[in-house]
């Protein structure tokens, strides 16, 4: 009656909107009084607390306050209750009044609504039809207001029920065409951004809440059987009967219709969703939803029906840029869904290697799994050595152990030349048509090269997945009608061309895993040429995308069937044809490839090593960077762990001792310094080159110390002299790499993790520099020994040897004389006291009061170097003994302030 005769009346409808809210939900109090009244009586209660008492000794008025709301709190949170007729009557008012022309009425009515709807389970069947009339184009006499309403309706609350995607497949069969049917409604307008937003959450909500509506159930035999001893147990004892076999087959072939109208419904859904896609007067957005919602559909137990197959397959070369991208990816699926089962063959490693696995775990490169190993002298290079050999895909296989049952694609079982057009489903049909056709290529391979954003655009793994899906299922069909344009592309230098050539490339190298020989080898044929074409045209914006399809491309792929590859990359990397980048990118590229392969490709490993060993002296700087990275990976299966055998892939002790060999003129030096000299021509051709190495092996040091399994810290202390030598003491204000590049390396390695076995080498280490020449050496060594005690603390504390020889070593330091190193051993020190590295006993406090009272000659100009540096180390313990308490004052303080107001008056540094 308001609604007809008064709808400006808002207060009215307010309260119509709290009386419906009352009648279902009122349970003896509000939520919202509820929450006001718990949470004054949690202040009362704070206020009126007796703390010496504790929590329990509460006053009797309180406790009953406590009793009436644990009450209420009973009373609301019962859930659920019985539909009746009446709540179908609250709830089409609530719908009314949520579709109404005032928003705050809307607003408030559609709260309401929401909560009725989580109260009232599968109550939305019956509101879901009234929503979607206001939205059917037929609705003629509709307003904007009730179409935004009924849209709101649709979405719902945030953390409520979304009506548009609940799992049920007559709700979503419905509601799903009516949204893009709503398109061509009077009341819709793309002019109002509001409606435009609204559409877009709805589609947002869908996106990230639907979950995919099963379509086949079943119930196993077993389970039946389980649920028959259940019921014919005693204990406890069941209220039903067991089920006769006759209900049981009723159950069963209820079942299977169910599961085939689901199907059907499934079916239907797709076919509702493609036939609004067909009306040309659909606006774009709701076209966009369409394809949105349709690619939601794809799913792994049932095939999508051949029209939807036609429609991505035809969108795949759309004018708009957000269907083409919908699918491709809906395309990657579907080749996915449509990949043939091939067969697989159960393999026992020891009958192919002759050799049993020892008993217990034992890991990394043995007898056992050689024969998993790039091996240059039995590669497959013919039809007969290709066959004779069996290949595993799966990296992990082999290093720590074996599956139990090893499945393999069979050797024996020729693969097809090409899939017979006869023997297509009709889904495949329809994709072999349109990939044969030269102007669909054409037009497919012209849009996959534009530039989508300038600057922002990389590899994408979606495409990837098309042209693998597409080379996986259909061999090697396409290939000559792409092949020109694959040519075309890799010969043009610009980013999005080469990104092209990139995805398709990837996918043809993981697409062929199962091809036969001689496809493979006419591949390679072709690419090797391309790939070189498009390296030498790598540019600053490709190099990435080239480094991310030749890893994505090895991997999960035997290393054999790659040989061409690894052979081609191993060529010749640093070159300098092209100048250092290119240089800098063909390592990078190389990497992505052999990481991929991890312990499977140790010749390789050993090959590149003894090609980067001559070139590691290198001029520029991103070359040496790159062959630092490169050198991390080529070590990286060097691991020491417990039961591992020793790696065939490079080993570091070997590599560290060779370059150690070559940095023999600087260990002389006292200080390394960036500089040449030119005084004696040979030495300073030697020193420059032994700068240079020192500069890469830096930037390994660098680069392993956060990707490596296991630290090595024999080969690592073989190098922290030379890198003593160089930190600086201070950020200098010019830039210099190398000293910059040494801090780095001495703060990375003093975090690493010390065994204790470790600890003695290093404090030997520490031990050696500290009688350093140079200052700047014994200062670095307290910088690293802080780093290290605290990242190693109770490693260290368990050795209480060590810390009586790092206690030793930081007094020997506290008496430099360097006062920048006297001032950093007082630093250490007081860092160590205050963490309780060693007690701050009475032994210590007499050593640095013995100390601080050395007496120094009263004549000025005789004051005695020694004398004063031993009276300048006892004030700067006594010192840090009072920085390392500074939130309490121990009994020892005020004895040790009063030694230290001694010297106020003492000769600079001390009065400092």
């Amino acid at each position: 009656h308001i609604l007809e005769y008064s709808e400006d009346d808002t207060k009215s409808l307010f309260v119509i909107i709290r009386i419906i809210s009352d009648l279902m939900f009122f349970r003896g109090t509000h939520k919202k009084d509820f929450d006001s009244r718990w949470k004054s009586f949690t202040l009362v209660k704070k206020s009126m607390e007796n703390r010496l008492h504790g929590k329990k000794q509460h006053i009797r008025a309180l406790l009953i306050d406590r009793v009436l709301l644990q009450h209420e709190m009973r009373k609301l949170v019962v859930e659920g209750s019985e539909y009746k007729v009446v709540h179908q009557e609250l709830l089409c008012n609530l719908l009314l009044l949520s579709t109404s022309t005032y928003s705050q009425v809307r607003s408030r009515a559609q709260n309401v609504l929401m909560a009725a709807l989580g109260t009232f389970s599968f109550s939305y069947r019956d509101l879901i039809p009234r929503i979607l009339q206001l939205l059917s184009p037929q609705h003629t006499t509709g307003t904007q207001q009730q179409f935004k309403g009924a849209l709101y309706c649709l979405l719902g609350v945030h953390s409520g029920v979304c009506l548009a995607s609940v799992r049920d497949w007559d709700c979503v069969g419905e509601v799903w065409p009516a949204l893009v049917r709503c398109g061509l409604s009077l009341s819709m307008t793309l002019e109002e951004p509001s409606i435009g937003r609204l559409l877009d959450d709805i589609t947002d909500r869908i996106h990230r809440q639907h979950d995919t509506i099963g379509i086949y159930f079943t119930v196993s035999e077993r389970c039946v059987e389980i649920a028959n001893h259940i019921a014919q147990s005693e204990n406890p004892m069941p209220c039903l009967e067991a089920p006769s076999v006759e209900e049981l087959k009723e159950g069963l072939q209820r079942q299977r219709i169910r599961n085939v109208v689901a199907a059907r419904k499934y079916e239907k859904l797709v076919n509702d969703l493609l036939d609004c896609l067909e009306d040309r007067d659909l606006p774009w957005k709701f076209e966009h939803m369409a394809t949105d919602l349709l690619c939601l559909q794809l799913r792994e137990d049932h095939p999508l029906p051949p029209d939807a197959v036609l429609y991505f397959t035809q969108s795949l070369i759309h004018d708009s840029i957000s269907i083409r991208k919908v699918a491709i990816s809906a395309m990657a699926g579907i080749l996915k869904q449509l990949k043939r089962p091939r067969k697989k063959v159960a393999v026992k490693p020891s009958d192919i290697s002759g050799i049993e696995d020892p008993e217990g775990v034992c890991a990394g490169d043995r007898e056992g799994n050689r024969w998993l190993q790039y091996d240059s002298n039995n590669l497959p290079l013919s039809q007969e050595q290709w066959d004779s050999q069996q290949y595993v895909e799966k990296t992990h296989w082999g290093y720590y152990s074996w599956p139990r049952e090893m499945m393999i694609h069979a050797a024996s079982e020729k693969p097809k030349d090409d899939l017979p057009y006869e023997e297509m489903s009709e889904g495949e049909k329809i994709i072999f048509e349109y990939f044969s056709d030269p102007e669909f290529i054409d037009q497919l391979v012209e849009f996959l090269s534009l530039e989508d954003r300038k600057g922002k655009d990389s590899f994408n793994p979606r495409r990837f997945c098309l042209f693998k899906g597409l080379f996986c299922n259909y061999g090697d069909v396409f290939l000559p009608l792409l092949w020109p344009h694959l040519d075309q592309l890799a010969s043009d230098p610009h980013e999005s061309s080469q990104r092209c050539v990139c995805e398709i490339t990837a996918g043809l190298i993981r697409g062929s895993k199962l091809w036969s020989f001689s496809k493979v080898d006419r591949l390679w044929k072709l690419l090797c040429p391309l790939i070189r074409t498009a390296l030498t045209n790598i540019t600053v914006e490709t190099y990435t995308d080239w480094g991310t399809c030749i890893a994505t491309a090895c991997e999960g792929r035997d290393p054999r069937k790659l040989h061409w590859l690894f052979e081609l990359l191993m060529e010749s990397p640093l070159s300098g044809e092209g100048g250092s980048f290119r240089d800098a990118s063909l390592l990078y590229v190389l990497q992505g490839g052999l990481a991929q392969q991890q312990w499977r490709v140790s010749e390789l490993l050993h090959r590149l090593l003894a090609y980067l060993e001559p070139k590691l002296t290198q001029v520029y700087k991103n070359v040496r960077e790159r062959i630092g990275s490169v050198l991390t990976y080529i070590f990286m299966i060097d691991v020491a762990l417990p039961h591992t055998q020793p790696t065939s892939s490079p080993h570091v002790a070997e590599f560290v001792t060779r370059v150690l060999e070559r940095l023999k003129p600087l260990t002389s030096e006292p200080e390394i310094h960036n500089h040449v000299h030119d005084e004696n021509t040979q030495e300073t051709d030697e020193r420059t080159q032994a700068v240079k190495l020192l500069k890469t092996v830096l930037k390994w040091l660098m680069a392993s110390a956060g990707r490596t399994f296991t630290t090595p810290v024999q080969q690592q202390l073989q190098l922290l002299p030379l890198l003593f030598k160089i930190a600086p003491v201070e950020i200098d204000e010019s830039y210099d790499e190398m000293k910059q590049d040494a801090r780095t390396c001495l703060s990375l390695m003093s975090q690493g993790l010390l065994y204790p076995e470790h600890i003695p080498l290093v404090l030997a280490a520490l031990e050696e520099m500290a009688g350093s020449r140079s200052w700047h050496a014994r200062f670095s060594v307290l910088t690293y020994l802080q780093i290290m005690v605290f990242y190693n603390l109770f490693t260290l504390l368990s050795v209480p040897a060590e810390v009586l020889r790092i206690r030793k070593l930081v007094m020997q330091l506290l008496l430099d004389e360097q006062l920048e190193v006297r001032d950093m051993a007082g630093t250490t020190l007081s860092g160590l006291l205050q963490c309780q590295f060693f007690p701050l006993d009475s032994s210590l406090q007499t050593q640095l009061q013995t100390l601080s009272q050395t007496r120094l000659p009263r004549a000025r100009g005789e004051l005695a170097s020694t004398d004063l540096v031993r009276r300048h180390a006892g004030v700067l313990g006594l010192s840090a003994c009072i920085l390392s308490s500074p939130y309490d004052v121990p009994d020892w303080m005020p004895q040790i302030l009063m030694d230290l107001s001694d010297h106020l008056n003492d000769p600079q540094p001390i009065e400092v």
